[in-house]
């Protein structure tokens, strides 16, 4: 079908409508005489009459009534399909899949989250709870689009951006007479048992609190190594050890834990998005782009007005 065009099925579709070619061709914002020739260029190209003509009088023929059904159709498509390709340029469709260290649900995430499903409803969202380590090994094969970890290692393939911080804090056991202290310094834990998270779980993390450890002048003996957060802070408060955790962590509302601050300017924890550099997945820009808003607008609030 040579010369049949998506405009044909346009202007046909105005002339079966109106009945009239004058009141057809203001609708298209076209002059008539091109309208016309538009026309019967469609009619020629399907070899069959699709309108009655005379001075005074328009009227579709049946193979252009049954003709007329079918080019809704197809525009109505082409419409849908041409809108579809825009939103999906936009991110507003299509999937992708974020994972998230545990603690960082207590910071902006869950609002980072709402507010991605509220704008984008469309977009298939799969979320996945993954340590800094699982995380990196998902990021480099393409088996997850988004990560957000704490002080990932430097890695080629992969971008980083840090959109969240929060201070470090020594956790101790109420039932530790260390927890009667107003202050405590990192150097008085250097003969105390710790707990901490292994290091290929959370590398970055586990070399910046064994390097505050150093800094004080020692190097923390760990007792006892847990993979979870809250079997960390559930072994500190049964004894087991002291250990340096996210503030973020306070929110699970351990009783019989008290917490006290690092007086060291490098005891502060940043988490990153973190992407391949190759994905092109239109929804992890807009994705991107309301966690860098969500960062702004949160910068300087304090770590309660951040929770969900």
């Amino acid at each position: 079908m040579k010369g049949f065009e998506l405009r044909h099925l346009r202007y046909f579709v105005a002339v079966a409508e109106e009945l009239h070619f004058g009141r057809a061709a203001e609708r298209l914002g076209i002059a008539q005489p091109p309208l016309s020739q538009q026309v019967q260029a469609l009619e020629r190209t399907l070899g069959v009459t699709l309108l009655e003509r005379s001075r005074r009088h328009v009227a579709l023929t049946p193979a252009g009534d049954a003709f007329l059904a079918s080019a809704r159709r197809l525009l109505h498509d082409a419409r849908v399909a041409a809108e579809t390709a825009r939103r999906t340029a936009r991110g507003e469709t299509g999937a992708i899949t974020v994972a998230f260290a545990a603690s960082v649900m207590f910071l902006a995430l869950p609002r980072i989250i709402r507010r991605f499903r509220d704008q984008f409803p469309s977009v298939h969202l799969e979320l996945r709870e993954l340590a800094t380590g699982p995380q990196l090994a998902a990021l480099r094969t393409g088996d997850l689009d988004v990560g957000f970890l704490r002080h990932p290692p430097a890695d080629p393939a992969l971008v980083t951006e840090t959109v969240m911080t929060e201070p470090l804090l020594i956790a101790v056991s109420r039932r530790d007479p260390l927890a009667a202290r107003r202050r405590l310094a990192l150097a008085e834990l250097a003969q105390r048992d710790f707990v901490l998270f292994p290091a290929d779980l959370a590398p970055g993390l586990h070399a910046q609190v064994t390097a505050l450890c150093a800094n004080a002048g020692f190097i923390p003996h760990v007792r006892q190594v847990s993979r979870e957060l809250y079997t960390t802070v559930s072994l500190v408060e049964a004894g087991m050890g002291v250990t340096i955790i996210p503030a973020s962590v306070r929110k699970m509302g351990w009783r019989g834990v008290k917490y006290f601050p690092i007086r060291d300017v490098a005891a502060t924890s940043h988490i990153d998005a973190a992407w391949r550099a190759d994905n092109t997945n239109p929804v992890v820009r807009a994705f991107l782009d309301l966690v860098r808003t969500a960062a702004k607008t949160t910068r300087g609030e304090s770590l309660a007005a951040l929770a969900p």
